[in-house]
């Protein structure tokens, strides 16, 4: 034996995952501190391999092992069941709950019409939060983006549609306030091509009176009650027309914008 330490034949032996004693075999089988060096060199492209390291896409770089889109695929799945999408869920079950207890007993049930109240109550909180939470805590899904503003609109236009049927609520009042909400949009789907229209504070506003209003439709109220809540379904109509105004002109700039960000990129690739 040389007594040649391992680092000296070409990397220590825990770096290269070959034991020190191969270096020593091969010294005593009469190989020159060459070969030695060779066959130490030869481990450690080995031992490299067998650490199971792998490639990724960039050369020489580390790659995912297999099965990790697999993996990556079910997390993202599995997403979609996070607390704001359930919350958005809620809200479409309370929907035919509601239009039944609103319905109960010809509609003019004072106790049906408390438990009806309750669950417009669950489900304009619960609207609330969940956009919050899916904004706050990074749960926006493509199921979230498509059903919270479907759950928003069912349980409005329900309550809006009872209240009509019943004849506490004139139809033009539900027909501006649901063509505005089906109106508004239509329009963001036609302008997303160029952007997204935010929500404006009249709009958080709008929607906050629209609730407080057709709540206050779908309790028994009578008296002074009965007189404010017709004051405040008239703020929420006036709210209503005039913010669906400034999305229109909001969607008009945009589109204007987005067209003259296309042809000012489609001049500079020609030029």
């Amino acid at each position: 034996m040389t007594g040649v330490p391992a680092s000296a034949a070409g990397g220590t032996s825990s770096a290269n995952g070959a034991p020190a004693s191969a270096g020593s075999g091969a010294a005593s089988g009469g190989a020159s501190s060459g070969a030695m060096s060779g066959n130490v060199s030869g481990g450690a492209s080995s031992g490299a391999v067998d650490t199971g390291i792998v490639e990724t896409g960039v050369p020489g770089g580390p790659r995912p092992a297999r099965g990790a889109k697999v993996v990556a695929a079910a997390v993202n799945q599995a997403s979609v069941w996070n607390i704001a999408n359930l919350l958005t869920m809620l809200r479409l079950l309370l929907v035919p709950g509601f239009v039944a207890l609103m319905l109960a007993d010809g509609g003019y049930d004072p106790a049906m019409r408390s438990f009806a109240w309750a669950a417009f109550a669950v489900a304009m909180i619960t609207d609330l939060f969940d956009g919050h939470l899916a904004r706050a805590y990074d749960l926006v899904t493509d199921f979230g983006k498509i059903a919270d503003p479907i759950a928003d609109k069912a349980i409005m236009g329900a309550a809006l549609i009872c209240l009509s049927s019943l004849g506490d609520l004139p139809w033009w009042v539900t027909v501006v306030i649901l063509g505005r909400e089906l109106g508004i949009t239509l329009l963001r789907f036609l302008v997303i091509r160029y952007g997204v229209i935010p929500a404006s504070r009249g709009g958080k506003l709008k929607t906050l009176t629209q609730g407080v209003a057709v709540g206050m439709y779908v309790l028994a109220l009578t008296g002074w009650l009965a007189t404010l809540r017709f004051w405040v379904m008239a703020a929420a109509v006036v709210l209503t027309v005039l913010t669906g105004f400034d999305y229109v002109r909001q969607a008009i700039v945009l589109r204007r914008q987005g067209i003259a960000e296309r042809l000012a990129a489609a001049e500079e690739t020609e030029a």
